[in-house]
């Protein structure tokens, strides 16, 4: 029992040491990149001209885009990302036998969403200026956690079954996964929740923390052993 304790002690240890430092570095660089945007050069181009890039959406809405739109951006809602990185991830736990990949996409998701949180408690940038097409969450514009989260879950299950498809259907598969955050992005600015920035410093966030915990988790050249 004592050596098992030491042992998760030991893991614990060990994934912390390698990804506090960065997710520290990578919140405190969403929180300067939020403040340069919306505070220091929120009056020089090409930052003006999102207002316009968020009304051209808002005036070229259709029905059929509309509920397509709704579609992605509930694909990249907290309730739908929850329950699809829980199956996922037991999915991957049950087939490959391993609990690296399961931990590693369980990690990406979570530490976007750690640092679109607090990110939100330092800004507060007001959401565009035309009809929302959904409710708005009590949260700043900045990011947009609809587009990190998308990216954290669906491009890192794409970086997981990137090593493992040998068929073409599944290659196409991990091709449609990486589309499926280009798609929630461009939905949230469509239904005029997000400015084009906002989604923009998303795909930093997600991408940085699926480099981060691959980093760390599926690409680390030492592994803690398991007991």
């Amino acid at each position: 029992m004592l050596e098992n304790r030491a042992a998760v002690g030991h893991r614990a240890a060990y994934y912390a040491k390698r990804i506090l430092p960065g997710l520290i570095a990578l919140l405190l660089g969403m929180i300067g990149l939020g403040l340069l945007i919306t505070k220091v050069f929120k009056d020089v181009w090409p930052f003006t001209v999102e207002d316009g890039v968020n009304r051209w959406f808002a005036a070229h809405r259709t029905p059929p885009w509309n509920l397509a739109t709704e579609i992605f951006s509930l694909i990249g809602s907290t309730p739908v990302i929850i329950g699809v990185t829980a199956i996922a991830a037991l999915v991957l736990l049950k087939t490959l036998h391993s609990w690296y990949e399961p931990l590693f996409l369980c990690a990406a998701v979570t530490a976007q969403a750690l640092v679109f949180f607090f990110t939100t408690l330092v800004l507060d940038r007001q959401r565009p200026t035309v009809k929302h097409l959904d409710n708005s969450p009590p949260t700043s514009s900045f990011p947009s956690g609809h587009t990190s989260a998308a990216f954290a879950l669906y491009c890192g299950l794409a970086l997981i079954l990137a090593g493992l498809v040998h068929q073409t259907w599944q290659k196409w598969l991990c091709w449609a996964l990486l589309l499926m955050p280009v798609g929630v992005a461009l939905s949230r600015l469509y239904r005029g929740m997000h400015h084009p920035t906002d989604v923009s410093a998303s795909f930093i966030n997600g991408a940085l923390c699926v480099a981060l915990m691959s980093y760390a988790i599926l690409r680390s050249a030492e592994r803690p052993s398991v007991s």
